[in-house]
């Protein structure tokens, strides 16, 4: 499991023209979910971007993490992330777990973050749809975690 990670000032998800996720400064978390991943990759992973330290302290270093500054959450289903680009020039997506079991999974790490922190600071994209994602990346700061099955 993939989560790239973005330290947001503000960021959005728009479907067929219509906002249905806003949050302010936190994260954007792009989810890419892997065949063989399983609910204990979503909940470490998710712990992890949570814990995760890159909002700076009083000195300007990243000591802070989302959970510290009471930030917001934007999970964004992220199947490219899966992709596997080993070889050529156009990717393979053999890596990426099938949607019935990615969207059970994206739904139980959405679920675990809203169990984790508060629940209104949780928003989500939605799964299978073509989104329209904006942000405005504070730093920028961009980060790969990886939990691995």
């Amino acid at each position: 499991m993939k989560g790239l990670i973005q330290r947001v000032s503000e960021a959005s998800v728009m479907v067929e023209g219509e906002q249905i996720a806003c949050i302010g400064a936190g994260l954007l978390l792009l989810l890419g979910i892997e065949r063989g991943d399983e609910k204990a990759q979503a909940r470490a992973l998710c712990r992890k971007i949570l814990t995760y330290r890159v909002f700076p302290d009083d000195h300007g270093r990243m000591n802070r993490s989302l959970s510290d500054i009471g930030g917001s959450l934007l999970v964004v289903p992220q199947f490219t992330l899966a992709a596997d680009t080993s070889s050529g020039t156009r990717p393979g997506f053999s890596t990426a777990a099938k949607p019935e079991v990615a969207s059970e999974l994206y739904d139980f790490f959405v679920s675990e973050a809203r169990s984790m922190i508060a629940e209104a600071r949780v928003g989500e994209g939605q799964f299978g749809a073509d989104m329209k994602v904006q942000l405005v990346n504070d730093g920028p700061v961009t980060f790969l975690l990886e939990e691995n099955p």
